[in-house]
C-alpha cells in the first residue's frame, strides 16, 4: 500500500510538473507573439535599410519598419506602442547624421524605459578588429555622447557603392579607402555586410523578456 501510494504521488508530481512546464512555455510563446518591435533606421545609400529589413525578417513577432527620414509620422506614438525598439544608422565621413542625434535627444527617456538595440553600419567594420562596440571608434564615441543606453549594440559592415555616389563623394571616399588600404576601383560596388551576423542579431531580438 505504501509503495503504491509513493508511486502514485511521484506520478502525480511528474504530471503536475510537466503541465506547469508546458503552461509556462505556452504563456511565454503567447506573450512573445503579442510583442511588437519597432525598427527605425537612417540610411545614406540604402544599405542600412536592407540590413533593417533583414533584421525584421528574423523577428518572429510583430514588427514595424520605419525610416527616421519619414515625414508626417508621430514617432512619440510609435515608440509608446512598441515593446522593443531598434535603431540603426549609417556613418558617413566618420559621423552619424544630426537627425539621429536629434531623435535620440528628443526621445531618450522612453528609449531607456524599454528593451532596445542599436546597430551601427560603417565601412570600418569590414576589418575584423573594428567590428565590436568597444573597438569601433565611431560607435564608441557615439554611445558615449548620447543619453540613450541601448540594451544591445551591434556593429555591422556596410557597402562601398561608388557608382551611386556624387562625384564629390566618390573622390572623397576613394581617397579615404586608399589611405585605409581599401578598394578604390570606382566602377565597382563592394558589399562587406556579413548577412549571417545580421541574422544572428535579428534572432537575438526574439529573446527579449
Amino acid at each position: 500500500m505504501g509503495t503504491h501510494y509513493r508511486d502514485g504521488m511521484r506520478a502525480f508530481r511528474s504530471v503536475y510538473s510537466l503541465s506547469y512546464f508546458k503552461s509556462g512555455i505556452l504563456e511565454r510563446l503567447t506573450w512573445n507573439k503579442s510583442m511588437k518591435t519597432l525598427i527605425l533606421y537612417f540610411t545614406t545609400d540604402g544599405q542600412t535599410k536592407r540590413i533593417a529589413e533583414k533584421i525584421a525578417q528574423e523577428i518572429t513577432h510583430e514588427t514595424e519598419l520605419l525610416s527616421l527620414q519619414t515625414q508626417a509620422v508621430d514617432f512619440a506614438e510609435k515608440l509608446a506602442n512598441a515593446d522593443q525598439i531598434v535603431i540603426g544608422a549609417s556613418i558617413r565621413y566618420g559621423h552619424f547624421n544630426d537627425l539621429v542625434y536629434q531623435f535620440i535627444e528628443r526621445h531618450h527617456q522612453v528609449l531607456n524605459q524599454k528593451p532596445s538595440a542599436f546597430f551601427s553600419v560603417n565601412l570600418t567594420a569590414r576589418k575584423e578588429n573594428r567590428k565590436t562596440p568597444e573597438t569601433n571608434v565611431y560607435t564608441r564615441k557615439f554611445l558615449a555622447k548620447i543619453k540613450w543606453k541601448p540594451t544591445q549594440v551591434e556593429v555591422i559592415a556596410g557597402a562601398l557603392l561608388y557608382p551611386r555616389y556624387t562625384l564629390f563623394d566618390r573622390l572623397c571616399i576613394q581617397l579615404i579607402m586608399k589611405l585605409t588600404k581599401g578598394e578604390t576601383d570606382a566602377s565597382k560596388e563592394y558589399e562587406y555586410t556579413d548577412w549571417q551576423q545580421v541574422s544572428r542579431f535579428g534572432q537575438r531580438l526574439n529573446e527579449v523578456e
